[in-house]
């Protein structure tokens, strides 16, 4: 039973990355209405990288990182939380959101050509490459009617031009958080990610004197405490687990459920038409996402380690 558990944990984090990760593309964009962008996303994870911290260090009494590990959890939050997360909300002052989500989608294949470059990274097989193409190709349906919803110009450009950089630096990060070795459970890892992250952007936040323009209206202040303990906590510290135990070809196909789910929860909450243009790309979406779950895994070389070493980033703690 405890056997089963294990192997099902794994998938169970990449969904709730898919389906929680979907949910705050709605929480974000009423957040907005009272919150500008650079505080929102510091506090956003300077709390819940607090909270985080709180409950495995004083409850939990799990360790703190040792030397090295505090450089590679820092890169790791710097390279996740502010380039690959803060250049997408910055992006976005210029970019519709159906093509900021396009766009966004390109992270299975840059996390595809990191792989590539590593001599121990996953490769793909002709099957899940094909699976990334349609899965993009369904999303390309999907988003479609916002493909050109903003003007050309150079805020544009430079909306294109972040948010390719925020894909490799997030895919760089995932890549690097899978191959680099720590002490530290999941969770630790994750508030350290958090509170580097979330305290950088603060302090950006205040020399940009955007602190005199917090206000928090009810519907805000909802969506501000949803994307703290939903959005980071738990789906972060997901997405963490998710990276070191599954192909990151798998785990990257997130970047094509999210704006589906967010689609739905239109439809569902907002009372958003739902149209056999959307249906169809969710077949196609979850087509391409089933061909790279069923694709054959192959690595340039398998490692080994010995069962004395430290575990890596997202090593699964059992304790409860």
């Amino acid at each position: 039973m405890t056997r089963d558990r294990e192997k099902l944990a794994p998938y169970a984090a990449w969904i709730a990355v898919c389906l929680l990760w979907g949910t705050t593309y709605l929480a974000i964009r009423v957040g907005l209405e009272t919150l500008h962008p650079m505080i929102f996303a510091g506090l956003r994870f300077l709390i819940a990288g607090i909270l985080l911290f709180g409950y495995v260090r004083l409850i939990r009494k799990e360790r703190l990182p040792k030397g090295r590990e505090w450089f590679d959890l820092s890169l790791i939050g710097v390279l996740l939380l502010i380039l690959g997360n803060g250049l997408v909300v910055w992006s976005e002052q210029w970019l519709p959101s159906g093509l900021a989500a396009l766009l966004v989608a390109t992270s299975p294949f840059w996390i595809a050509g990191f792989e590539l470059m590593n001599t121990e990274g996953e490769r793909l097989s002709i099957r899940a490459l094909l699976g990334m193409l349609v899965g993009f190709a369904g999303l390309l349906l999907l988003v479609a009617p916002d493909l050109f919803g903003s003007a050309l110009g150079s805020g544009y450009l430079f909306g294109v031009i972040a948010i390719q950089i925020a894909c490799a630096a997030w895919s760089g990060g995932s890549v690097y958080a899978k191959r680099r070795r720590v002490g530290t459970s999941p969770l630790m890892g994750s508030a350290i990610q958090m509170l580097i992250g979330g305290l950088i952007m603060t302090v950006a936040a205040t020399f940009m004197g955007e602190w005199h323009t917090l206000r928090f209206s009810p519907r805000s202040a909802f969506a501000f405490s949803y994307l703290v303990i939903f959005g980071s906590i738990v789906a972060y510290g997901c997405y963490t687990y998710a990276v070191q135990t599954l192909p990151l070809s798998l785990v990257s196909t997130y970047a094509y459920i999210n704006p589906l789910i967010a689609v739905i929860l239109g439809w569902a909450i907002l009372r958003e038409p739902l149209s056999w243009r959307v249906l169809i790309s969710a077949a196609i979406i979850l087509a391409g996402v089933a061909m790279v779950k069923t694709a054959p895994k192959r690595h340039a070389k398998r490692q080994t380690f010995d069962t004395d070493e430290a575990p890596s980033i997202a090593t699964v703690r059992t304790a409860a």
